[in-house]
């Protein structure tokens, strides 16, 4: 019998693979996406201090999301990132997927962040 191993460790494996290539610095923060069933959140991170600069996620009251799992919430989270990351003078991110997929919910999310004045 074959075990294989479970779908979320190797998410893990796969961020992690991705992370050795990709760190956000002062001038270019990492934009790091996670997903669950029911939420999707995001968040511009400076890897060299450290220190998450901004977030966003389905579950922010003001954007008033019933169902944060599909791909209208990704989008009007993404607007949120942007939004709030221009409010914090952040320009161009360095767009890490979390080991997902770039498909769905998290290229919905990237979409809507680039549509709004991200630059990744």
């Amino acid at each position: 019998m074959i075990k294989k191993e479970s779908r979320n460790a190797m998410r893990i494996a796969r961020h992690e693979r991705i992370r050795n290539k990709i760190m956000g610095t002062e001038m270019t923060p990492r934009l790091n996406v996670f997903r669950s069933n029911k939420e999707i959140y995001a968040q511009i991170i400076n890897d060299e201090t450290q220190a998450t600069l901004c977030s966003a996620s389905s579950l922010d009251k003001d954007l008033n999301i019933k169902n944060g799992g599909n791909k209208e919430a990704a989008q009007l989270v993404g607007k949120k990132i942007a939004e709030v990351a221009k409010k914090a003078n952040i320009k161009k991110v360095v767009f890490d997927r979390g080991g997902y997929l770039y498909h769905g919910r998290v290229q919905a999310l990237a979409e809507a962040a680039r549509e709004n004045g991200l630059e990744f």
